[in-house]
């Protein structure tokens, strides 16, 4: 773990896709738990909403008690299913207002990698067009998601 005099802190937890058929109809969801934090659990739909709610779910467990200290998460023995994410919550802003700070952090932006054909970038590069924008734009189509 990471912490500074403002209360932020960091964590590895880890995400492990599943799929199964007794559950969400055999599409994939995710689980989020820690090693450091036992206990901590939490899922999602995606990978991102996964690591979203992992926000929440670290910060709730934290709260009020002792932070403890980081496993080396390197010693972790992974499944071909399971990725280790950090998770970093400004502790003294969700306090304040745990559903204010989750709002505000599922306006932030996030990197992510995507693969397009060579061609098409090439295209909007030439045309000034902004690939995040775009497929933000299609996600948010696609999912029937409003601003």
């Amino acid at each position: 773990m990471t912490e500074n005099k403002n209360n932020v802190v960091t964590y590895p937890v880890i995400i492990s896709e599943h799929s199964d058929s007794d559950y969400h109809d055999g599409r994939p969801y995710y689980i989020v738990e820690s090693p450091n934090i036992p206990g901590m659990l939490t899922d999602g739909d995606t990978f991102d909403e996964a690591a979203f709610w992992a926000i929440d779910a670290l910060a709730t467990m934290l709260e009020g008690e002792e932070y403890p200290e980081v496993q080396d998460p390197r010693k972790w023995e992974l499944k071909p299913n399971e990725s280790i994410v950090y998770i970093t919550v400004d502790m003294d802003a969700w306090s304040k207002n745990p559903r204010k700070y989750m709002k505000e952090q599922k306006k932030k932006t996030i990197r992510i990698t995507a693969t397009v054909p060579e061609y098409l970038r090439d295209l909007a590069k030439e045309r000034g067009i902004n690939i995040s924008r775009v497929l933000t734009e299609a996600l948010e189509q696609k999912l029937g998601v409003n601003r």
